[in-house]
């Protein structure tokens, strides 16, 4: 089937869409040295902050606005995924230090706790061992706050300490990284995204001041 003659004249002329590299476009810019947007801008910023963030975008190979809101997302992401695994590791650590204490406790005070049953829970009984009787019941109320019909053993419980630790220094390492890259990226997106606005704002006030004069022109 032959194509519409006018559809084909219309497919001819149809470019596809330029896509500004925001890199060489700020970098002219600058090398410009002139223009209301910059002046604003200059004003605000200092020039070798904005060429510090030029030069990180050059060196991470990101050309367009678009690309680094997703690598500082990403980077913000990764960050608080570490955060996280720290924190939860940290939290499940103090648990575990927590608990084995408790069950030392409950293991050295079991005999005195017996007698004192034996006794019949005698008053002078609780009074001359007072304080190993009351260790004894904090650490039962600890276990049953547990809701588990069987306690880890200290094996069981310092090897997934060690494995916690482990994590924790894994996730750490990265952590650091993490940080200063999700820092450079936020960094370096506010520096750009506030050139634009005020290119935005100064272009915006140009062509109100344009449209203005040519209505006054008319008027006359």
């Amino acid at each position: 089937m032959e194509q519409d003659p006018e559809i084909r004249k219309k497919s001819k002329h149809v470019k596809p869409e330029k896509k500004v590299d925001l890199l060489i476009d700020i970098q002219a810019k600058l090398a410009q040295g002139k223009g209301a947007g910059y002046e604003r801008w200059a004003k605000v910023y200092n020039v070798k902050q904005i060429a510090k963030a030029l030069l990180f975008l050059e060196e991470q190979d990101i050309r367009d606005m678009d690309t680094l809101t997703e690598r500082a997302k990403q980077a913000s992401d990764r960050f608080n995924e570490l955060s996280s695994v720290i924190k939860t590791s940290e939290k499940r650590m103090a648990e575990i230090v927590a608990l084995k204490t408790q069950i030392l406790n409950y293991a050295r005070t079991k005999e005195v706790y017996v007698a004192y049953r034996k006794a019949g829970y005698s008053k002078k009984f609780f009074e001359e061992h007072r304080e190993e009787i009351t260790i004894h019941k904090a650490a039962k109320h600890a276990f049953s706050e547990l809701h588990t019909e069987k306690l880890p053993t200290i094996r069981q419980l310092n090897e997934e300490y060690a494995e916690l630790l482990q994590k924790k220094k894994d996730a750490y390492r990265d952590y650091r990284k993490a940080r200063q890259e999700m820092t450079d990226l936020a960094t370096a997106k506010y520096d750009i995204q506030r050139l634009l606005d005020i290119e935005s704002e100064t272009e915006k006030k140009e062509e109100q001041k344009k449209e203005k004069q040519k209505k006054e022109e008319t008027s006359i």
